[in-house]
């Protein structure tokens, strides 16, 4: 999520603690996870038979890989290979970017999240 999403976030929390949202229509009822009005009608059947088969885009597939890589660093005791696998993690990090066509999102690195969020809406 960008940072704005982020924002609205926060924002949405306090109004669930101030009961905002109760008494909503739907309330109780499950989600429907299969929607797929957000897929263009042509491709509905493609990402179909693309998830039944257990394949990912290559863009998650990338974003997993920097998730693994970032907590992976965190274990290294050596800094040679820290350095060597930090490098390696800008790089994924980097074509990531490029994939997506904009930057990474603050749920991939959550010790920045907080501080990220903080300096943008003044420590609300």
């Amino acid at each position: 999520m960008d940072i704005f999403t982020r924002i609205a976030e926060r924002r949405i929390i306090e109004a669930m603690e101030n009961g905002e949202f109760d008494n909503l229509e739907g309330m109780g009822k499950p989600i429907n996870l299969e929607n797929e009005t957000w897929i263009p009608e042509d491709l509905r059947m493609v990402y179909r038979i693309l998830k039944n088969a257990g394949c990912i885009p290559p863009e998650i597939e990338l974003r997993n890989e920097v998730i693994n890589m970032s907590a992976l660093i965190n274990t290294i005791d050596d800094n040679k290979e820290r350095l060597k696998k930090i490098r390696e993690l800008n790089f994924k990090i980097l074509r990531l970017n490029i994939i997506r066509r904009r930057p990474f999102n603050l749920d991939d690195f959550p010790e920045y999240e907080g501080k990220v969020v903080d300096k943008f809406t003044g420590g609300l």
